[in-house]
């Protein structure tokens, strides 16, 4: 079951959950109450500190090669995904799914890590250069800009009784800010305990990622993300009417928001695109509206890394008029056969998957079952007055192209992402078929 929807309005507030769930193998399993004492709590407190957070690096410079292969993998990613769900509203978070992979390959080893790292396209860096890099991006972006919330969450579920390689563990809660819980998975309330955890951490946008805990499961690792940003500019809610909106077969009534002002901006014969900032500009969302002459699905066979790099470096600052739809969007999905495409097949094969470096003995194998990956997003015409003359300051770094105006009208389908503009790191990102 989906989250159901604030009444609160704000400009945009998304939220992921992606799940990764490690299964039991063919050989058998020794457990071991080892750490796990009888009568201790197996739920996860709310309140419970995590880790103190790290600085980026010792000279206080970030690494960019993880947000890059985030991007990278996220783009590969959701190609497979429009491969599968053509013509349908996909909106996922990269950033998610590759902290996720990114904790799961600690426990990996040999061709499962090397199968996993060329997913990740992080092949190229070290298992410790991937953990700072990862606690240093999470730290980054959390504290990005003070009109932006964004709170990234991992939590850690392992089987109790269960003997665990204890590196494995400290790994988690020190490179990736883990709650790491022992949790009895026989208990039939186990699944209300991981849902519960979930809710509040994505501030009861999603309520549910699992239904039940699979009877052979040795962990579950969840990671969450909260995002809500105010616009730079706010939209004039007096401004928006009802409008009509192209869909793939026909047409609907949405409410149109539109606004006037100066943005980043970028034209195409393929495409218009306009990066709309929020709080002092740092983190943008982007909209890529194709030619009335090119529909969506075309224009997402265009949508690589390469090219996405490219049009990042040729945005303008342009005055124009921009109408955008008010939507939300709730998109789930497994993405085992996804993940298996880009070359991940290896840790998903019960006999052949080596995660030795999970367990504490070696006549424990597991691999991984499933990973799953849900997300809400709601986007309207909130603001804050404050970021007007923050706005002004973004300009200043973008070539302005005088005496010219656009007008782009968002009322047929379009491609949307949430991007980080310092580290070029790709929050959100998605194709929305039908705003309704």
């Amino acid at each position: 079951m989906l989250a159901c929807v604030s009444p609160m309005p704000l400009s945009v507030r998304a939220v992921v959950v992606s799940l990764l769930l490690a299964l039991l193998g063919s050989t058998g399993v020794q457990q071991s109450a080892a750490g796990n004492e009888p009568g201790t709590s197996h739920a996860a407190p709310t309140n419970e500190a995590t880790m103190d957070k790290h600085q980026p690096t010792a000279s206080g410079a970030l690494d960019t090669r993880l947000a890059a292969a985030n991007t990278k993998f996220g783009f590969k990613l959701y190609a497979e995904l429009v491969r599968q769900s053509a013509d349908t509203n996909i909106f996922v978070s990269p950033l998610s799914m590759s902290l996720c992979l990114a904790m799961a390959s600690n426990g990996a080893a040999a061709e499962t890590r090397q199968a996993m790292a060329r997913a990740l396209d992080t092949q190229a860096m070290s298992l410790d250069d991937l953990n700072r890099t990862s606690r240093a991006l999470q730290t980054v972006l959390e504290n990005a800009d003070a009109n932006v919330q964004l709170h990234i969450a991992t939590s850690l579920w392992a089987r109790q009784g269960v003997t665990f390689n204890p590196e494995f563990m400290q790994r988690t809660k020190d490179d990736f800010h883990a709650h790491v819980t022992a949790l009895n998975f026989e208990d039939p309330t186990a699944p209300a305990t991981l849902n519960r955890w979930v809710r509040e951490t994505t501030h009861g946008k999603i309520e549910q990622i699992v239904d039940q805990i699979d009877a052979h499961a040795m962990l579950v690792l969840i990671n969450a993300i909260y995002f809500k940003g105010t616009w730079a500019q706010a939209f004039d809610k007096a401004k928006t009417k009802p409008d009509n909106f192209a869909l793939s077969h026909g047409t609907t009534q949405v409410p149109m928001m539109a606004q006037s002002g100066q943005y980043p901006y970028l034209e195409t014969k393929d495409f218009q695109a306009i990066s709309l900032p929020y709080g002092g500009g740092r983190v943008s969302f982007y909209v890529f509206l194709p030619s009335s002459a090119l529909s969506l699905g075309a224009f997402e066979q265009s949508l690589t890394e390469a090219n996405w790099q490219q049009w990042m470096a040729q945005f303008r600052a342009m005055d124009g008029d921009i109408s955008l739809p008010r939507f939300r969007v709730a998109y789930e999905a497994t993405l085992n056969d996804a993940l298996q495409a880009l070359g991940m097949g290896l840790a998903f094969d019960e006999r052949r998957a080596n995660f030795a470096g999970m367990m504490q003995t070696q006549d424990q194998h597991v691999y991984l079952s499933r990973v799953q990956h849900k997300t809400f997003a709601e986007v309207n015409e909130e603001g804050t007055e404050a970021a007007a003359v923050t706005a002004t300051e973004m300009r200043r770094r973008v070539l302005t192209m005088p005496h010219q105006r656009f007008t782009m009208v968002v009322d047929r389908p379009f491609f949307c992402a949430i991007r980080d503009n310092t580290t070029g790191a790709v929050l959100f990102l998605g194709s929305i078929y039908d705003p309704r």
